[in-house]
This record gives C-alpha cells, structure tokens and sequence, in this order.
C-alpha cells in the first residue's frame, strides 16, 4: 500500500494552479461573485462525463450562449438561447428545465448553499446519500412531467447507490480552500466530503491499494473516503488530485 508521505507528495504535486486548466473547475474561476461561482461550479459538474475536451468544449458554448454572466441570465428567466443546445443524453429539453428550476430556486431561496445546507444536518454522520438526496429531490419535485433520461442523468439518483462524482466533484470546489478549490461555502467542513470517485481514481486507488471494493459505487466511495481519512482526517479529499491527475498522467505515458 502507498505511503501517507507518498501519497501528500503527489497531492502537493498536482493541486496547482496549472491543474485548473484542463479542468472542469476553470469555470468558477471565471467568476468573483458567490452567486456566479456556485451556479457556473453546479452547471459546469452536471456535464463532467464523458470525454474532458469535449464536454470542456460543450460549456464554453453554454457559457458563451449566457453571456458569460451565469447568475443574471438564470434570473431573468429566458432560456430561449439553449434551444438546440445538447450533450451526449441530455437534450435542450432535459438541460432548459434544470435552468429553469435554478430559476426558481433563487427567487425563492438564498440559492445552492441554502438548499445543500438545508438537507446537512449533523445527525446525518454517515448517511452522506440522504444529504445528497435532500438537494436531488428539490429538482425531481419540480422536474416537467416530459422529463427523460437526459434530466435524470445530470442529476442522479443517490437511491441508486451510485458514486455520485459530480455531486461530490462540484462539493469540493464549494467547502475546500486550496490553489484550486474556492471554498466558498462554511456549513460543512472538507472533512465531511466523500471523494469524487471517477475511473482514474477508483483504479489508481486500486493500484495504490487503498480500495478493495471492485464496483465502482457508493459503497466504494465510503470505503475509499474512510481509508483517505486515516492518511488526512481533516482534509481527506484533498487525495483526490493525487490520484486523478496521477492516473491520467500514467494512462497518457501507457498510451503513447
């Protein structure tokens, strides 16, 4: 198994500034204010599947289709721009509704930070998918009757013992303050996050010996997270960066 000290090392080597630019977290950082911050972190983590450069390409054309201004065009309400925007299952029909839930949600509310820490409670301890579930269910209650897969797919179901990656993925860019993460949000702690677990990290985690589990799954993600607490339990996410960019970096020298 990796060393505690081995593992810090390639975390302290990967969580750069240079790392936010082949990723999906560039788009927060286009931002200052809170609001766009979290709303262009939520967009930007419902569409990180798939091929990086394309789903990266994807949202630029999103972005681009909002005048770059992701807080004012959720609040004036007009999506008409999205129409015939797509990406892999989700269609403009399936993508327009989530905005327009995002639009309600910021009339009604504070916004994301309110609804996440709404469904956080601290009696939760290990029940981190009922929290996950709190937030997903606000959007399956006001989905269109119409909705597809396509809905369903950028907002999965945590009943579904699913890894929730971009669920997690989009929570580490909110709680932790790092040279990448904003850590925009306090009403959890970095340690109360689970790993954003992708199939980088599941098998160089695997290689690394410190995941057992052989389905990529919720159950996983548990495992994973509590073995990463026992290297760093205040920050156990952190690992992260060392195993992804580590498992992309391998894959690349693999392939060439």
């Amino acid at each position: 198994m990796i060393t505690k000290s081995e593992l810090d090392s390639l975390a302290e080597k990967y969580e750069t500034q240079d790392f936010i630019k082949d990723d999906p977290v560039q788009f927060i950082h286009r931002f200052k204010d809170k609001e766009d911050i979290e709303l262009a972190g939520f967009i930007a983590s419902l569409f990180a599947y798939g091929n990086r450069k394309m789903f990266i390409a994807k949202l630029n054309n999103l972005f681009n289709r909002a005048d770059n201004d992701i807080s004012n065009y959720i609040k004036n309400g007009d999506f008409t721009g999205l129409k015939g925007i797509e990406y892999r299952f989700s269609k403009d029909y399936d993508i327009i509704p989530v905005f327009k839930i995002l639009n309600t949600l910021y009339k009604e509310s504070k916004g994301l930070e309110e609804l996440f820490s709404y469904s956080f409670t601290p009696d939760r301890g290990e029940k981190y998918d009922e929290f996950l579930q709190g937030a997903i269910d606000y959007f399956y209650a006001r989905a269109p009757k119409e909705a597809k897969q396509g809905f369903y797919h950028m907002l999965p179901n945590p009943k579904n013992d699913g890894a929730m990656k971009r669920m997690n993925m989009f929570l580490r860019w909110m709680v932790r303050k790092s040279p990448v993460d904003v850590g925009i949000w306090s009403f959890m702690k970095p340690c109360d996050l689970y790993i954003p677990l992708d199939v980088h990290v599941a098998r160089q985690s695997r290689e690394m010996g410190l995941l057992t589990r052989k389905s990529n799954d919720y159950q996983a993600v548990r495992e994973l997270t509590f073995k990463l607490k026992e290297f760093c339990k205040e920050d156990p996410v952190k690992y992260d960066f060392a195993m992804f960019a580590f498992g992309v970096e391998s894959k690349m020298r693999v392939n060439k």
